[in-house]
């Protein structure tokens, strides 16, 4: 996917993906998996870990202590704030217990993982959580520190824990203010967006 010399890995930080994009950072103590992906123009900050079958899209920022587990889809345009963490099975045990059910549960992927989908332009805040199976929509935001524990809708502001929607924002990240009835007005770009019409 990409030429050594289009890709910056810090001489600290260990890449073993083929699938990196170019122009994309890699920094500090960080580490990409061999099986992840990762698209073009991206920053991957100090100390981030991203799992073998992560997938993250192009433009993305993901800052420090950020942790992508296999099956998290991360789309382009996406922000991720320091510490924000993901999971991907609901009831976790070690796969190395020795008990006959769990090492048949975690001997097919299928029977724990659960994939979570961040969609484009979405900003994750710092030290949120997102339980597995989440969807979160295009220019969502969620508030430093939420739970995530269900879908978050396209251009939903969720903070809290468990998370809920407090607003909704623009594609430039501004807060949108109702001007009549479902039609909101972001104050910084201008863009009208209707909420009967789903944006």
């Amino acid at each position: 996917m990409t030429a050594e010399s289009d890709l910056f890995v810090h001489p600290q930080g260990l890449c073993e993906s083929d699938e990196v994009g170019p122009g994309t950072r890699i920094w500090a103590f960080a580490h990409v998996m061999k099986g992840a992906v990762v698209g073009r123009d991206c920053n991957i900050s100090d100390h981030v870990f991203i799992e073998t079958g992560a997938r993250i899209g192009d433009r993305v920022t993901i800052k420090n202590q950020v942790m992508v587990w296999r099956g998290v889809e991360i789309g382009d345009d996406v922000f991720v704030g320091p510490g924000a963490c993901f999971m991907n099975d609901a009831y976790p045990r070690s796969p190395r217990m020795a008990l006959p059910a769990v090492a048949a549960r975690y001997s097919d992927e299928t029977r724990w993982l659960l994939r979570t989908r961040v969609e484009t332009g979405a900003t994750l805040g710092a030290g949120c959580l997102v339980l597995p199976a989440v969807r979160i929509g295009a220019y969502a935001m969620i508030a430093a520190g939420a739970v995530l524990t269900r879908d978050v809708p396209a251009h939903a502001l969720v903070a809290g824990v468990p998370a809920r929607r407090v607003g909704l924002v623009c594609r430039c990240g501004a807060r949108l203010v109702a001007i009549r009835g479902a039609v909101r007005l972001c104050p910084r770009c201008d863009e009208k967006y209707d909420e009967r019409a789903g944006g």
